[in-house]
């Protein structure tokens, strides 16, 4: 099984950026996917963004495209999620998650391993 660390969290203003980081250790060869999912609070977790590992194919939700970037250090076995512009709307807790097949319009049932995500605050 892959195991996933989530960080780079933390608090910024309106219009700021972060970069998170997804690592990923354990059996990372059976990990065609990685994802990334947010949670605000009182909301359902819903899509941000995945990759797919080997491909580097990358697709977003249409609220972070533009604005956000996935990306990938394969010697590293870490996705990065570059935020910029952020929005109050934002804020939310980020996980990111690993899945066998690659979707280009992917869901949370397309992911089977999940770390334990990164607070992300955006103030106004």
């Amino acid at each position: 099984q892959v195991q996933l660390q989530a960080s780079g969290g933390g608090s910024v203003q309106s219009g700021g950026s972060l970069r998170l980081s997804c690592a990923a250790s354990g059996r990372t060869f059976s990990s065609y996917v990685i994802g990334w999912f947010r949670q605000a609070p009182g909301k359902e977790r819903v899509f941000v963004s995945a990759i797919g590992w080997n491909t580097g194919d990358t697709t977003y939700a249409t609220s972070v495209k533009g604005r956000f970037t996935i990306s990938r250090h394969n010697a590293a076995d870490t996705v990065y999620l570059q935020m910029n512009s952020l929005k109050p709307e934002d804020t939310a807790v980020y996980f990111c998650a690993a899945g066998e097949k690659y979707y280009s319009s992917p869901t949370e049932g397309d992911f089977n391993s999940w770390g334990q995500g990164t607070q992300v605050t955006v103030s106004s």
